[in-house]
């Protein structure tokens, strides 16, 4: 099998394995960061029941790509206007993107957050904003070797009765390199 790296649009056969893949990434990533109790609730068949309909629904504004290589769903990452509210920008905004826990450092990441950028680049939009777990060093790192700069906005969400923080990155399209 070819063995090299192919980003293309999601489709209804990756719903699966897009979910195993993000429930993977939520237990390796966000252990310590969010409860355990929350983790341990993540469900892959929910999940993926969820993505289908919402590939199903067709009418969505996200974009979703897959990281393929060797014929495997290797990444997911999922990209589209900036939700500012309930107000859709006129800036990207990178909703997602999960690498298989066992590939992490392989380059899936960076990628996938190319293709995403250079989507978002051809589509006309100036900015690319993303939000990012205040205490997940690793992913902040990585959107900083990228050219994404956090840019003093925070919020916080609750997960099973804990406030979890997150910051905003941003970067101007296209990104460098």
């Amino acid at each position: 099998m070819d063995g090299r790296l192919r980003i293309r649009d999601m489709t209804f056969a990756d719903c699966r394995r897009v979910s195993e893949i993000r429930v993977g990434g939520w237990r390796t990533a966000y252990r310590g960061l969010v409860p355990q109790s929350y983790l341990d609730t993540l469900d892959v068949d929910a999940d993926a029941e969820q993505r289908r309909a919402r590939l199903a629904q067709g009418a969505g504004r996200a974009v979703d790509l897959v990281a393929e290589r060797g014929g495997e769903t290797v990444g997911w990452a999922a990209h589209g206007p900036y939700r500012e509210g309930e107000i859709r920008t006129g800036d990207a905004e990178l909703y997602a993107l999960y690498v298989a826990p066992g590939l992490l450092g392989s380059g899936i990441g960076r990628a996938l957050l190319t293709e995403a950028a250079h989507r978002c680049t051809a589509a006309g939009r100036p900015l690319m904003y993303l939000w990012v777990l205040k205490d997940n060093a690793r992913a902040r790192h990585f959107y900083e070797r990228a050219g994404f700069r956090a840019d003093g906005a925070e919020e916080a969400f609750e997960v099973h009765g804990v406030a979890v923080r997150e910051v905003r990155y941003a970067a101007a399209l296209p990104l460098p390199g």
